[in-house]
C-alpha cells in the first residue's frame, strides 16, 4: 500500500486512511467490485479516486448531479488531478473539447450524469478507450421507495453487461437492508464485496423539541448556538421556505431560499453562493442537499418532520463533514403528524408504495418519540447493533425525558374520538375534552357527550403531545378522505378496556446552554493574537478561492485552517505536516502561508 499512502500523503494531503478506506481502495485497485456503504463525511470519494490514479485508463464517475460534478471535479484540480465532467450544463463546443481529451488520455476521472451515460454514443465512446473502473456514486438512487428514486439508475446494468472486466464501486450512505439487496439486484453486484462503515456520526448532537412556535424556535437556536455558522433549514413547503427565510433575514441572518418553484438559474446561482461563502444559511425543501459536500455546515434544523429516518439521516448527514460537532436540530408536532398520513393517504401511489411509506412513518414518528438514546435507535434502524445505551450527545441522553402514567388521560381521548363519531381533527376534539363551548361545539351537539369537559385539567399544549403520541403509537390514525379526521384503531380497544396502561413522554424545552459549551470544545475560543491569525487565514482563503472562482473549503478546510494557527509552521517541511496540505498545494499556496504565519 505504499504508493496508495503515498497518493494519500502527496496529492490529497492526509496523513492516514480512516476506517474501511484502505480495505476498499486495495479491493477495487485489484479489479474487483464493491458496494460501499460509508455515512456522509466519511470519506466515499477517495475509495474511489485513488483506484482511478493507480489503475490504467480513465475512472468514469457516475453522479446524479451537475452541481456536485463541478465541485468534485474544482476540488480534484485543486490538488492537480485531471478530471472534468460531461453534462447538459456545457455548450456544444465545450462538450467536444472533453471527448477530445478524454480520446487523448488527459484525464484521470471524468464524471458524467447516468442520462448521458446510458446513450449509445457515449458507451461506444468509452469503449474506444482504457478504463479504469465504473464509480456509481449515491447508489440508494436505485430505490424506488427512496425520495431520490432515478429510474436511470436503474438501466446501469448496461456497465456490467458492456464492460465485464472493468470493476465497478457502488457508494451510499443511506442504504438500509431492503436499499442494499435493491443496489445489488439492479446493478448486477451478486459477486461484489460488501463494506458497511458505522452508520454513526459521533460529531452530530440530535435534539428534537416540541413544536410551539417554530419560527421563534428556529431563530433563538441559531442566535444562541450557531450565530454566523453556515447551516441548512429544511421545510416541506415552497411557500414556508420563502417565509423563513424572509424572517431570518428581516432578524440580521443571511438566509437564500431554494426549491424546486425556482428558475434553474436562480437555485444554482443560490447554492454557488451557500458552497462558495461564508456563514450563508440555506432554507430548502428536500430538493437541496444530494451531494452537497460542504465540509463546514455547522447545524441542519428541520421545521417539518421528514418522511422517512432514510431522509433524516441524509438530510442530517449534511452537517459536520469535517468530523467536527455540529447539530442536528427538530422542531416536533402534532399537525406534522397528520399532515405526513394526509399526504400518504392522497397520494395517487399503488397500494405497495403507500404501505411502504406508511412503514417508514411509523419509524420516524418512534424516533422522534423515543425515551431511549436517538443515536443507538438510528444505529439500530440501519441494522447496526450498538454496546452503549446511552450516547451522551443527543437530546434523550443528555436531559432524559420524564414518563407519566397516561392511561386515564389515553382513555378520555379515545373516548372523545369515539362520542364524537371518529370524524373531526385534534382542535375540535381539544375543545371537546376542555369544555370549550365554540361555535362548531354547538353546531355538533358535542356539549351534550359524555366526553365535554372531562380533560379541563390538562392544557391544550398537553392535549396536542397526547394526541400526536397516540398516532405515533398507532392507537389513533387519520381518517382515509384526507381531512385529517382521527379514528380509532383496533390496538386502542385493550385501552379502552382497561386492559392496557399507557406511559408517554413529556417534553419541554432544552435548554442551549450545554450544549454551547460543548461546541467550544471543538472551537476553543481563541486568544487575541491567536484569533487576529485566524482571521487573516480565513480572509486570504476568501480572497484567493474568489480569485480561483471555487468554495473555499476546496482551497482549505476550518480544521486545516484551525491545525495552522495551533501548529504556526514557518517552513516548507514543517507546513507538508499539516493536514489537508498536499504537494500541489504545498506549491500553489505555501510561500503565502508561510508569510501569512511568520507575520502573524
Amino acid at each position: 500500500m505504499s504508493s496508495t499512502l503515498d497518493i494519500l500523503k502527496g496529492v490529497f494531503g492526509y496523513p492516514a486512511f480512516r476506517g474501511q478506506q484502505a480495505a476498499v481502495i486495495a479491493h477495487l485497485a485489484s479489479g474487483n467490485d464493491c458496494l460501499v456503504l460509508m455515512p456522509t463525511g466519511g470519506g466515499k470519494s477517495l475509495c474511489y479516486q485513488i483506484p482511478a490514479l493507480l489503475r490504467k485508463g480513465v475512472a468514469i464517475i457516475v453522479s446524479p448531479l451537475i452541481s456536485l460534478m463541478q465541485n468534485q471535479v474544482v476540488a480534484l484540480g485543486e490538488v492537480g488531478v485531471h478530471a472534468a465532467a460531461l453534462n447538459s450544463s456545457l455548450t456544444y463546443e465545450e462538450a467536444q473539447l472533453v471527448e477530445r481529451k478524454l480520446l487523448a488520455g488527459e484525464y484521470d476521472l471524468l464524471y458524467v450524469a447516468p442520462e448521458r451515460l446510458l446513450t449509445e454514443r457515449f458507451l461506444d465512446l468509452i469503449a474506444r478507450m482504457p478504463l479504469a473502473l465504473f464509480a456509481i456514486d449515491e447508489a440508494h438512487c436505485v430505490s424506488q421507495w427512496g425520495h431520490d428514486f432515478r429510474p436511470e439508475y436503474c438501466q446501469l446494468n448496461v456497465l456490467h453487461a458492456r464492460f465485464p472486466d472493468v470493476p465497478r464501486i457502488a457508494l451510499t450512505a443511506t442504504a438500509d437492508a431492503v436499499t442494499q439487496n435493491e443496489i445489488i439486484e439492479r446493478l448486477v453486484l451478486h459477486k461484489a464485496r460488501i463494506f458497511i462503515s458505522s452508520f454513526d456520526r459521533p460529531n452530530i448532537h440530535y435534539q428534537i423539541i416540541d413544536k410551539i412556535n417554530s419560527r421563534q424556535q428556529l431563530l433563538s437556536f441559531i442566535q444562541t448556538e450557531h450565530s454566523k455558522d453556515a447551516g441548512i433549514v429544511y421545510c416541506l413547503s415552497r411557500k414556508k421556505v420563502e417565509d423563513i427565510t424572509a424572517w431570518l433575514n428581516a432578524h440580521g441572518i443571511v438566509a437564500l431560499p431554494y426549491h424546486a418553484g425556482m428558475s434553474p438559474h436562480q437555485r444554482s446561482q443560490n447554492q454557488d453562493t451557500f458552497l462558495r461563502e461564508e456563514s450563508i444559511v440555506m432554507v430548502a425543501t428536500i430538493a437541496f442537499g444530494m451531494g452537497i459536500d460542504k465540509p463546514d455546515v455547522r447545524f441542519v434544523a428541520h421545521l417539518d418532520m421528514p418522511k422517512s429516518i432514510e431522509g433524516y439521516y441524509q438530510e442530517t448527514g449534511r452537517a459536520g463533514r469535517d468530523g467536527q460537532k455540529a447539530n442536528a436540530w427538530m422542531a416536533y408536532g402534532l399537525n406534522d403528524v397528520i399532515q405526513q398520513r394526509r399526504m400518504i393517504e392522497e397520494s395517487e401511489a399503488q397500494k405497495q408504495f403507500k404501505q411502504a411509506a406508511a412503514r417508514k412513518l411509523e419509524a420516524m414518528l418512534a424516533f422522534c418519540e423515543t425515551t431511549t438514546c436517538r443515536r443507538a435507535y438510528l444505529l439500530d434502524y440501519f441494522g447496526e447493533k450498538v454496546a452503549f445505551k446511552a450516547c451522551g450527545n443527543c437530546d434523550v441522553c443528555l436531559s432524559p425525558p420524564d414518563t407519566w402514567d397516561a392511561t386515564i388521560a389515553v382513555q378520555k381521548a379515545l373516548s372523545c374520538v369515539y362520542r364524537t363519531g371518529q370524524q373531526f381533527g385534534a382542535g375540535h376534539l381539544i375543545d371537546v375534552l376542555r369544555g370549550n363551548d365554540t361555535a362548531r361545539v354547538k353546531q355538533w351537539h358535542h356539549q351534550q357527550v359524555s366526553t365535554f369537559g372531562i380533560g379541563r385539567d390538562l392544557s391544550v399544549k398537553a392535549w396536542r403531545t397526547i394526541f400526536r403520541q397516540l398516532i405515533a403509537l398507532g392507537l389513533l390514525t387519520t381518517d382515509s378522505e384526507g381531512y385529517g379526521s382521527l379514528c380509532l384503531t383496533d390496538a386502542s380497544r385493550t385501552v379502552l378496556k382497561g386492559q392496557q396502561k399507557i406511559f408517554l413522554r413529556q417534553l419541554t424545552e432544552r435548554s442551549p446552554r450545554l450544549r454551547k459549551k460543548q461546541l467550544n470544545d471543538d472551537f476553543p475560543i481563541l486568544d487575541p493574537e491567536a484569533q487576529q491569525l485566524w482571521e487573516q487565514l480565513r480572509n486570504w482563503r476568501t480572497k484567493t478561492a474568489r480569485e480561483h472562482g471555487v468554495p473555499t473549503y476546496v482551497i482549505f478546510h476550518d480544521a486545516t485552517l484551525r491545525e495552522l494557527v495551533r501548529l504556526c509552521p514557518q517552513t516548507a517541511d514543517e507546513l507538508r505536516q499539516i493536514t489537508g496540505v498536499g504537494v500541489h498545494k504545498l506549491d500553489r499556496y505555501g510561500d503565502h502561508l508561510i508569510e501569512i504565519l511568520r507575520n502573524g
